[in-house]
């Protein structure tokens, strides 16, 4: 069962031109009301736990370093108590590099945190401005510099096949990232979403959005400089000194189950897909209800979990196990992937087989959508 655990924080201060979720945007809220809601919506998850203890534990949404650290603290202490902690558990928690969030590092990291995700996306002004960022890069660069001197592991983000960027642009930018140090770096090429701020600024032709072409190449470019540097790629978008990967990742990307805790969290224990309420006022009355934020609770078919499991570890780059998967989901060794095109992808060089393991190469990961189509079963045949 879930050996890990997410806690979402749906508030923020400011709007974000990635989502069209804007109405979580508070200046203040009651911290008491969430601390007790919270710690009920734990307790829920918590018995249905299997007796496995938690190897990491990850404060994502909107902006949890603005959670309280008390409140922080409390639901590590509560998350002790009804699981117990794993040896050198990994507690992660997502912020933003502003100078509002960076003065609660310290006492974050007193509270137990011990890995942060810090969303710098750029060190480059203009592009910051473009992102709909709120900080510039001086700022990103002093939180960073905190960051560093108050947790143990720290990861930071950039966005990159930005409209107009070249290699060359991109390769300084790039090497100044890794100069800083860390053990992680997610580097994301820029997505345009339906029904974003980006979405309606394409379509009016306010910019175009970076050609296939040279987003491969920039693609290619990222990947040899990681490793260089020696943070290679474990997943697509993902680079770490080799033990440094973010446990908590791991545990989505490979299929494990995971316990999901506050409005909009998901989850996943036991063939069981959980979702939370995502707006707070129908989560906290759904607290007061039944205990727990439920919105649903729906049994995934086998056919549903293996799909998600092979399209979930296939970005990664140790692949998947595929005889291990077959049997866990009961299917025949063979018909979650289509023979005819694993042998055509192999020899193009986009997929590689290592006995009963296959993934995706380098090559192949450039244009992952096209070969996760390609290869993964249109029909599963039950063992």
């Amino acid at each position: 069962m879930a050996r890990a655990l997410y806690i979402h924080w749906p508030f923020c201060l400011a709007k974000c031109p990635y989502c069209d979720f804007n109405s979580h945007v508070r200046e203040r809220v009651d911290a008491q009301i969430w601390r007790r809601a919270l710690l009920a919506d734990l307790r829920y998850e918590a018995a249905f736990a299997g007796g496995e203890r938690l190897a990491s534990i990850f404060f994502g949404g909107g902006t949890p370093s603005l959670m309280p650290p008390s409140l922080v603290a409390d639901l590590l202490d509560e998350a002790e108590r009804l699981w117990g902690f794993a040896a050198g558990i990994e507690i992660t928690l997502e912020a933003n590099p502003s100078s509002v969030e960076t003065a609660r590092f310290r006492d974050l990291a007193s509270a137990g945190v011990n890995r942060v995700s810090l969303g710098v996306q750029a060190l480059d002004d203009t592009a910051l401005r473009f992102l709909g960022r709120l900080h510039d890069a001086k700022e990103a660069l002093a939180a960073l510099a905190v960051a560093q001197a108050s947790f143990d592991r720290v990861s930071f983000d950039l966005i990159y096949a930005r409209p107009g960027q070249d290699e060359a642009s991109w390769r300084t930018e790039l090497d100044r990232a890794l100069s800083f140090g860390t053990g992680h770096l997610s580097l994301y090429q820029l997505t345009i979403e339906p029904g974003t701020r980006f979405a309606t600024d394409v379509r009016r032709g306010a910019f175009a959005p970076l050609d296939d072409d040279a987003a491969a190449d920039l693609f290619a470019l990222t990947r040899d400089m990681t490793a260089d540097a020696g943070l290679p790629a474990y997943e697509i978008s993902n680079h770490a000194r080799p033990g440094e990967e973010s446990r908590h990742n791991l545990t989505y990307w490979r299929y494990e189950d995971y316990a999901g805790v506050g409005p909009g969290a998901h989850g996943r224990r036991g063939g069981m897909a959980t979702v939370r309420h995502r707006k707070p006022e129908n989560w906290l009355a759904a607290i007061e209800r039944g205990g727990s934020g439920l919105q649903e609770e729906r049994h995934l078919p086998a056919a549903d979990q293996a799909s998600e499991a092979l399209l979930m570890g296939l970005r990664l780059t140790e692949g998947i196990d595929l005889p291990r998967l077959s049997a866990r989901f009961g299917y025949r060794t063979g018909t979650l992937i289509d023979p005819d095109a694993l042998t055509r992808l192999t020899a193009l060089g986009l997929v590689w087989q290592r006995g009963g393991r296959i993934g995706v190469a380098d090559a192949g990961m450039a244009v992952l959508d096209a070969v996760l189509a390609d290869l993964v079963a249109d029909e599963l045949v039950a063992a």
